[in-house]
């Protein structure tokens, strides 16, 4: 990483009432790096995004994004970038171009439309700028969105969810841009729950109810995870996914399609408890490294109940 940071917090915490919804939260992003951040619905990613824009102002803690003070000097941060909702919120009686418009006139832009055509030229909206915005398909309004957040040229980009409800393709097409802007400069911090996303990023934070459970690279959370994992392949995975559900030494059992993937963090009782099947017919046996989605599953554990409850 190199030394000069886009965002540099300690200790952020966030209450609404007696709730924590953010605990002691710290994080140092290297400018031009793209980090995601994960974790299920509730735990605190978009309060932390909130606080990193000025938005929100933290009950403890202290820190700096893009060099400005998070608690002192939230307009200069709100200047200086770009935020992307998990809604839609563009006006759909407008076009793509008169949307992008009033949103430079916000800004109080110079060159306001030079501006706006050179946002719409980025993200391949120009055949579409006379479209109303309510006309437009997820992946489209998701492109006027982030034509939007560059518009007055930020230096960071915050993204809340960006790619939910959209298809993949457009999805590759967010990141691929996603990473040109990285190229340029730009620095992004994204949450999402989609883990093809994650392993796109530099590196990654993963919350859960307002505590960091894991941060690294993609490889470094799946090697500190501490999990021992067996992909099964055949016909008959579904029914030998019944039997191994709650063995011991057993933590999770997971279908995909005719794979099974059985992880345990104590390697030699994993062992022991798929040994009796090992050698049954038309199943072949891979120790392998867990996968992403694996990891986090492992990682919410403690946190089931309040999932499910």
């Amino acid at each position: 990483m190199n030394g000069e940071l886009a965002i540099d917090v300690a200790g952020l915490t966030k209450k609404f009432g007696s709730r924590t919804v953010v605990k002691d939260f710290n994080i140092q992003v290297p400018k031009g790096q793209v980090w995601g951040f994960l974790g299920p619905n509730g735990s605190g990613k978009t309060t932390t995004i909130r606080m990193l824009c000025g938005l929100l102002l933290p009950d403890g803690g202290q820190g700096k994004c893009l060099g400005y003070d998070i608690r002192t000097q939230a307009a200069q941060i709100k200047r200086n970038v770009g935020y992307m909702t998990q809604r839609f919120s563009f006006y759909e009686d407008l076009s793509i171009r008169e949307n992008l418009d009033f949103v430079a006139r916000v800004y109080d832009m110079k060159g306001r439309k030079q501006a706006v055509d050179e946002a719409i030229a980025q993200l391949g909206l120009t055949k579409r700028q006379d479209q109303l915005a309510g006309e437009l398909s997820g992946g489209w309004k998701q492109r006027l969105a982030l034509a939007a957040c560059i518009l007055h040229r930020p230096q960071l980009l915050l993204l809340d969810e960006p790619t939910a409800g959209v298809d993949p393709q457009a999805r590759r097409d967010f990141w691929e841009e996603i990473h040109t802007l990285a190229g340029q400069g730009l620095t992004v911090l994204v949450s999402t729950h989609y883990m093809d996303e994650a392993e796109r990023c530099d590196r990654i934070v993963y919350l859960a109810y307002g505590t960091v459970l894991a941060r690294g690279t993609v490889d470094e959370v799946i090697d500190n995870s501490d999990l021992f994992t067996w992909i099964v392949t055949g016909e008959e995975v579904r029914g030998l996914a019944q039997e191994l559900h709650g063995k011991p030494g057993i933590d999770q059992v997971s279908v995909f399609g005719v794979t099974l993937h059985i992880s345990g963090t104590d390697q030699a009782a994993l062992e022991r408890a798929i040994a009796p099947y090992r050698n049954r017919p038309g199943l072949t046996w891979t120790k392998s490294k867990p996968s992403l989605e694996d990891v986090f599953i492992h990682l919410m554990g403690p946190f089931r109940e309040q999932v499910t409850g």
